[in-house]
């Protein structure tokens, strides 16, 4: 098994990437508030904390290869979601709701890229 120095935060992505590739888990849990598990609160900002201020995912997924992610292949999925968010900033701001964001056309990109992702990352 590959093994990676942050495998508690390889985790947190993980989950991170689930949420955003779940459509129906946005609306359940981000906007309508209902818990799942041992998930209290989840919103699409903590996804956004993770990928833009916790870790360099968003300006330097590559970096982060051997610490988060296994590969450069990781890394291209990575930076591939980061830009289909990236996409929905740029034309719509960071202040819309989790209702309103993922009510947005651009926002089928961001599912597809997170499925490609998460895909990626658990067949590992």
């Amino acid at each position: 098994m590959i093994q990676v120095k942050y495998p508690e935060m390889r985790k947190e992505l993980e989950a991170h990437l689930q949420a955003l590739a779940d459509p129906a888990y946005q609306r359940r849990v981000w906007v309508d508030g209902q818990a799942e598990g041992a998930v209290h609160h989840d919103e699409f900002d903590y996804a956004v904390h993770f990928l833009y201020d916790d870790t360099q995912l968003a300006s330097d997924a590559l970096s982060t290869v051997g610490w988060i992610l296994i590969d450069a292949a990781e890394a291209e999925c990575i930076t591939a979601l980061v830009r289909s968010i990236d996409v929905v900033f740029e034309r719509y701001g960071t202040k819309l709701s989790d209702a309103e964001y993922i009510e947005l056309p651009e926002w089928h990109s961001v599912i597809q890229a997170a499925k490609t992702a998460v895909a990626d990352l658990v067949r590992r």
